[in-house]
């Protein structure tokens, strides 16, 4: 398993340096994937009510969003991901509506413990790019590996050794923190 997450590392590290926070055609919610997979990936638009519509199908399994200035989410705020989590995806924007953060850690802890919350796929790949506006926004990249350990993928599972860790291991919601990237 290890040599697949140095696989999927080693593909992020190339993908990301092919970002461009400027010059893509058409929608905005491409701006957060990498520049090789914008043209097959598909574009859904979210509704207030958590489902989606899909406005452009693609050929590859990447799909991008813009939820700028949904509730709980950023002024500026696309995202990519497999299309494998769109319910995933889903899940977190009703969760991130809560406006009060301790209601929302609450929920978030009872459907992980009820098993309700949905996984996303192992080793899908999060792409973000949010801030205050266009202009200032910023790159933020991981990785999922729901119910990941340290002693299950030898990686630290806390960022004081530096470098990819394991955040939320054992959970739904682990992923790999890549600094950096």
């Amino acid at each position: 398993m290890t040599r697949a997450i140095l696989i999927v590392l080693g593909s992020l590290i190339a993908s990301t340096s092919a970002f461009a926070q400027a010059g893509t055609a058409g929608d905005p919610a491409l701006l957060a994937g990498p520049a090789n997979l914008r043209e097959g990936a598909t574009i859904v638009r979210w509704n207030a009510d958590y489902t989606h519509e899909t406005l452009r199908k693609g050929t590859n399994r990447l799909v991008c969003y813009d939820i700028s200035g949904m509730p709980g989410q950023a002024a500026f705020d696309v995202e990519c991901t497999s299309i494998a989590n769109l319910d995933r995806v889903a899940q977190n924007l009703r969760f991130e509506a809560e406006p009060d953060k301790a209601k929302r850690q609450a929920a978030l802890e009872a459907a992980e413990r009820d098993g309700s919350r949905a996984k996303p796929e192992f080793g899908s790949v999060w792409y973000h790019l949010r801030g205050p506006d266009r202009e200032r926004a910023r790159t933020h990249t991981t990785i999922a590996v729901p119910g990941a350990t340290a002693a299950s993928l030898g990686l630290p599972d806390n960022p004081s050794q530096g470098g990819v860790w394991i955040m939320d291991a054992g959970t739904s919601t682990a992923h790999l923190m890549t600094p950096g990237y």
